[in-house]
């Protein structure tokens, strides 16, 4: 447990879980197969069955939440495309496809670009720049932190702004284990007030500062809780379901008053991913 737990639980707001829409896609064709992150090693066998069982347990538990889930077809020969939250940034019913840098991923966009306008979706932009969704983009409900170093664009910081009409902050990644923004960091809680948490190993000097600055009370990880992609949580304001290794994290939210929900996803972490890699959120 880190500092920024020492204070009293009663001395932090009361949490309020409110009602989310996530978008999901079932690992009928998870595997690894090819290696486009460190966590990615195609000779460790994965198990079919274990991985789609770790994945509705995922989802069942955003239904007995109550949070309303949608599904997209899984399609032969993309064993990624179980992790949606890369194919689309939805906010206030403005929807930004992908646009992914690894060819394997590639065809992943058109299949979630074509769910979005099968379901009325029709303020929808494509990207120009390589663009990889929630994956590097998240949004606390008056800013979209931006993650970049590893695989989404700089540029495409400014064509998320141009095409979702927010603020974006980028945030520069170092470590190469965390490629993505949702390994390292997540948000606990939209709005005005909003709460994150991260770990600040993964980020460059300089984005550690804009971090401290803008979210002086966030949540600090520790490397054993990120080197379990325990920041790769998916938080209602007050339940987060997190990988169960994440201990330390998670005493750290139950001080502050949020419910901790831990799953086994050691699965689908053999891909790199987590409960924020297998969900996509459409932001009302």
């Amino acid at each position: 447990m880190t500092a920024t737990a020492a204070r009293p639980a009663e001395t932090f707001a009361a949490k309020q879980a409110t009602t989310r829409h996530f978008l999901m896609c079932p690992p009928a064709y998870f595997t690894v197969e090819y290696v486009i992150n460190p966590w990615m090693n195609p000779d460790e066998p994965v198990d079919a069955a274990l991985a789609m069982a770790q994945w509705e347990e995922l989802k069942n538990t955003y239904v007995r939440l109550g949070h309303t889930v949608n599904t997209i077809e899984p399609q032969p020969g993309l064993p990624d495309m179980v992790f949606a939250a890369n194919s689309g940034t939805v906010i206030e019913g403005r929807v930004l496809g992908s646009k992914f840098r690894a060819p394997e991923r590639a065809a992943e966009a058109e299949h979630f670009r074509r769910w979005f306008v099968t379901h009325g979706h029709r303020d929808l932009v494509m990207p120009t720049r390589i663009n990889e969704a929630e994956g590097d983009f998240a949004w606390t409900g008056e800013v979209l932190l931006a993650g970049t170093g590893f695989r989404t664009d700089p540029a495409a910081h400014a064509e998320a702004q141009e095409a979702l009409g927010v603020p974006v902050v980028s945030l520069n990644l170092i470590d190469e284990r965390y490629y993505h923004l949702d390994t390292a960091l997540f948000v606990l809680d939209k709005g005005p007030n909003a709460q994150i948490a991260y770990y600040p190993g993964a980020f460059s000097e300089g984005s550690r500062r804009v971090l401290a600055r803008m979210f002086p009370d966030a949540v600090i990880a520790d490397e054993a809780d990120a080197s379990c992609l325990g920041l790769n949580g998916v938080s209602d304001g007050h339940h987060v379901v997190l990988p169960f290794e994440a201990t330390g994290l998670a005493a750290q939210l139950e001080e502050r008053g949020y419910e901790v929900i831990g799953l086994d996803m050691s699965e689908l972490r053999k891909s790199g991913g987590g409960p924020k890699c297998c969900t996509m959120e459409l932001h009302s």
